[in-house]
C-alpha cells in the first residue's frame, strides 16, 4: 500500500495533538481481503479514564480535477466504515485533509452538503507547522 504524501506530516501533527499512533496502518480483514487505513490512534481522556480511537485516512488532493479526488477519497471512506465499524464500533473515522484544501474546496456549500449528507468526519491539517487546525465531526 503506497502512502500519501503527507502521511508522516499527519502522524506528527496527530501526536502533537496528545494522540498516540497506535496502527501504521490500521488493518481491516475482510473475509476473502485486506484493508488497510493509514493510520490509527488513540488518546486518553483523563476525567473519566477512557480513551477516544480514531481511524485516520489521509488524503493529499493532488490531482488537476478536486471532484476526482473527492469521488476517490468518499469512496475509500464509505467502503472503509461499515468493516472499520464491524471490527471495532467504537472507532472514529477520520478523512485528514490539508488546510489549504480544506480553505479553498470544503467552505463550498456543495462540499459542505456532500460531508454533511454522507457524515464525513474531517481532521484539518497544516502541512508546514504539522499540527492540527480543525476537527469537524
Amino acid at each position: 500500500m503506497a502512502r500519501d504524501k503527507f502521511h508522516e506530516i499527519v502522524r506528527i501533527a496527530l501526536e502533537k495533538d496528545g494522540w498516540t499512533i497506535t496502527h501504521d496502518p490500521y488493518p481491516l480483514q475482510l473475509t476473502r481481503r485486506k484493508l488497510g487505513i493509514d493510520l490509527g490512534a488513540e488518546k486518553l481522556i483523563a476525567a473519566v479514564r477512557e480513551s477516544e480511537k480514531i481511524a485516520v485516512e489521509i488524503k493529499s488532493f493532488r490531482n488537476d480535477s478536486f471532484m476526482y479526488d473527492m469521488h476517490e477519497a468518499l469512496g475509500q471512506y464509505l467502503v472503509y466504515q461499515p468493516f472499520l465499524q464491524r471490527k471495532e464500533a467504537g472507532r472514529m473515522l477520520f478523512l485528514a485533509v490539508p488546510q489549504p484544501v480544506y480553505d479553498e474546496y470544503f467552505m463550498d456549500e456543495d462540499i459542505e452538503f456532500l460531508c454533511e449528507q454522507y457524515h464525513l468526519k474531517i481532521v484539518v491539517f497544516n502541512p508546514q507547522t504539522e499540527l492540527i487546525v480543525l476537527w469537524k465531526k
